[in-house]
């Protein structure tokens, strides 16, 4: 799937001539894209199927929004900083992923409209996962989200198992 999508169109024009190395992309707003490696792990970890619906949270350029329909069945992604979210729903239409949803809007009440969720990727790191995304993710569904602050980030999955009583 990495080497499907065009990472150096989904990144500004002055990155471009980085975009394939491994580090982080400034993309604007004081945002960067992660670096192609933890954009891999984390896109690994999710076990993605063909199947699934993905809440994304955290648009930035698109990229890995972009990255995720090559794989999951319907992808919808948040981005709370309106510039980066219309630049980046712009920029996946031109480049022919019409199918993702983009959303401005703060990402971590999630999108219910469109939950439940198989899999939610978190791109930003909040102190703990937020309780609307686990009450958004199917049973059995998957959560990445980069836990902690600053440059101390633990790359944590969770996987959502209700109780049953018998």
């Amino acid at each position: 799937a990495m080497g499907r999508v065009p990472r150096h169109l989904l990144v500004p024009e002055k990155s471009r001539d980085r975009a394939y190395e491994d580090e982080d992309a400034p993309i604007g707003a004081g945002q960067v894209l992660c670096r192609p490696y933890v954009v891999a792990l984390m896109t690994q970890v999710a076990q993605l199927r063909p199947s699934d619906r993905v809440l994304e949270v955290g648009t930035g350029s698109g990229y890995h929004a972009a990255l995720l329909t090559e794989i999951a069945a319907e992808v919808y992604t948040i981005e709370i900083r309106p510039k980066l979210g219309k630049a980046a729903q712009q920029r996946l239409k031109q480049l022919g992923y019409t199918h993702v949803k983009v959303k401005v809007g703060d990402g971590f009440l999630g999108w219910r409209e469109h939950a439940p969720y198989d899999v939610i990727v978190v791109t930003c790191a909040p102190e703990s996962p937020p309780p609307p995304l686990v009450a958004q993710l199917a049973e059995g569904g998957r959560m990445v989200v980069p836990v902690g602050r600053g440059q101390t980030q633990t790359l944590t999955v969770l996987r959502k198992h209700l109780a049953r009583a018998f």
